[in-house]
């Protein structure tokens, strides 16, 4: 039996539980540690991996650089907010210099920074430590989307030729935390916070299986920019009454709604797209989360939205709110849609179950820094295109100092 990978998260909050839950699902791995911005929350972290069986040994850590200086930490997860990539790069490598065995590896949750400035301060940290790196993108190993993709490139592709079009959609009602409403903290709104999600699956999609990232070349960036519910003085004041006046989104806010497309050339010179959106002012029973690829001859429709189960509750069925049938649940009367396994559905346990193989030396990685820092690149081309209102050709220099807010 292998020795298990011991993991230890920087940050304790909603998406590193996430991928704690996930790692049910995964073998050779454990939680050893949490780091967090209160001991409180790296706790709380820490007593769900114990509950769960996946970090029997795991405890709270004081700090970045101390949990990462560890002898007990193998790889670290970092899943801490946007605006503390660099300054929680800096302290992994404090900490690597304190150890007397390199880490097995550094994964960083989406995005990898709030500028592609920082996005490439946090690689060129990262290939200074000199470890493997892993970009967590989960919907690329979603297990719907993996097998449709897998079929239709199989099928499809393999007789009437390649798909052209890739179409990805997320949309829900915004974001539970205080910080995603700050501009200056997250670096942007839904574009950033969602579409690199879109964006990436898209692009994957159209990616021949086996090949390499370079073989399609983004040649132009053209997108769009909206608020549509959020900067309405009413729901303005909702999300001050619900954050507090660090959030005050009717004078200090980014975006609510955002669309791009992207033109994309192959290595044999054909055109392909991607048409991606992401709101935050959608409402309904819970996600909107949609994926289509089309070829000359065939297509593929998924709706991350719908696993497949379905509840009614009459209106003499009360409850509190929450989300303990789907993930950015809106209601909880009606009919709605049950995800019975959110991490393995959207990809938490599959991707953790990939970088834990990585890092445990049975297979490169798939995502790594450098794929983060070309998204950032396609999502720095779309914030310019949508303020200048023009196309953006994403190899412009000028991107690597563009700052939307």
């Amino acid at each position: 039996m292998a020795t298990p990978l011991r993991i230890g998260f920087i940050g304790g909050g909603f998406i590193s539980r996430f991928h704690i839950q996930s790692l049910i699902e995964v073998r050779d791995v454990n939680v050893a540690g949490v780091t967090s911005l209160s001991m409180t929350e790296s706790q709380s972290a820490v007593d769900l991996a114990r509950s769960l069986g996946v970090g029997p040994d795991a405890r709270a850590y004081a700090s970045t650089e101390e949990m990462v200086a560890s002898e007990d930490i193998d790889a670290i997860w970092i899943c801490a907010r946007n605006d503390t990539r660099v300054s929680v790069m800096e302290q992994v490598r404090i900490g690597c210099a304190k150890r007397s065995t390199p880490l097995r590896g550094i994964c960083l949750e989406k995005p990898l920074g709030r500028t592609l400035a920082e996005a490439l301060e946090v690689k060129a940290i990262a290939d200074d430590i000199g470890v493997p790196t892993g970009y967590l993108e989960d919907m690329v190993f979603a297990p719907s989307l993996v097998r449709s993709k897998e079929v239709l490139w199989r099928r499809g592709a393999g007789i009437a030729g390649r798909p052209y079009l890739a179409r990805a959609a997320e949309e829900h009602a915004g974001p539970h935390s205080a910080w995603f409403w700050q501009p200056s903290i997250a670096g942007g709104g839904v574009l950033l916070d969602m579409m690199c999600h879109s964006i990436e699956a898209a692009r994957w999609l159209l990616t021949e299986p086996g090949a390499s990232r370079d073989s399609l070349v983004p040649l132009e960036v053209s997108a769009s920019c909206e608020n549509l519910k959020w900067t309405q003085p009413n729901y303005a004041d909702q999300l001050g009454e619900r954050f507090g006046s660090d959030v005050d989104w009717a004078k200090r806010h980014s975006e609510d709604f955002a669309r791009a497309t992207v033109k994309w050339r192959t290595e044999d010179g054909q055109i392909l797209l991607t048409e991606t959106s992401s709101s935050w002012c959608y409402v309904g029973a819970g996600l909107r989360h949609s994926f289509q690829l089309m070829g000359p001859e065939y297509s593929l429709d998924v709706d991350m939205a719908d696993a497949g189960v379905k509840v009614f509750f009459s209106r003499e069925v009360h409850g509190e709110a929450g989300e303990d049938l789907v993930e950015k649940q809106n209601a909880e009367q009606g009919q709605m849609p049950l995800v019975p396994n959110e991490p393995a559905h959207y990809g938490y346990a599959g991707e953790n179950r990939h970088f834990v193989d990585a890092f445990l030396g049975r297979c490169a990685p798939k995502l790594t820094f450098h794929d983060g820092v070309e998204v950032m690149r396609l999502l720095m081309a779309s914030y310019k295109s949508a303020a200048e209102k023009r196309t953006i050709d994403p190899a412009d220099p000028s991107l690597i100092d563009y700052q939307p807010f």
